[in-house]
């Protein structure tokens, strides 16, 4: 297996960059995030994940190892390919991740394109035991929650998951832990 890819970007597109390395091009499927922030010329590393199927090998590429480690624990899902997996991790950060499945709110699973209610609990029950580490593991049971309301308010608001999931993370951990107060300060994270 292909576990890690060091080289020079050469192209892009929306959803893969090509990488140079040794003289070879290697298209590497990667998030919007990743492939939007990297220009031609640009140094890279991704950690990757071979995908081989009946008609194609395909190379899945991801700024860290524990997202890489994330999408092959998605692949385990039924219903769940490669594409939605890395659409998945697209939509949402390992940390927002880990907190839906401690907290089992599938219905977060749900707000990314292609993600049913029934993906969306086999998501919670396939990663539940299986999901380690992150800086989330100090909230309280009920923060969890508020800043699930949050996001709603947040996406609400116009703002995507990725962005609603960033504002909330900036959110100082002695903050009040009412809806209101945390939203205000989400709210300040677009301001600056």
């Amino acid at each position: 297996m292909i576990a890690a890819i060091r080289g020079e970007v050469i192209g892009k597109g929306e959803d893969h960059l090509v990488v140079e390395t040794g003289g070879v091009g290697f298209k590497i499927f990667t998030t919007h995030e990743i492939s939007a922030s990297a220009a031609i010329g640009d140094p890279v590393i991704l950690f990757t994940y071979l995908v081989v199927r009946e008609d194609a090998l395909s190379l899945f590429g991801f700024e860290t190892e524990e997202a890489r480690e994330l999408f092959v624990l998605l692949l385990g899902v039924n219903g769940v390919g490669p594409r939605l997996a890395l659409a998945i991790l697209t939509s949402m950060s390992p940390d927002a991740i880990r907190r839906s499945v401690r907290s089992e709110q599938a219905d977060l699973f749900t707000r990314v394109p292609g993600v049913g209610k029934k993906t969306a609990q086999q998501i919670l029950i396939h990663l539940q035991g299986k999901i380690t580490g992150g800086t989330d593991m100090e909230h309280e049971p009920g923060t969890i929650e508020i800043d699930a309301q949050v996001l709603d308010a947040l996406t609400g608001l116009g703002y995507s998951i990725v962005e609603a999931q960033a504002a909330i993370q900036s959110i100082p951990r002695e903050s009040s832990s009412d809806v209101e107060s945390r939203l205000r300060h989400a709210l300040q994270y677009f301001s600056n």
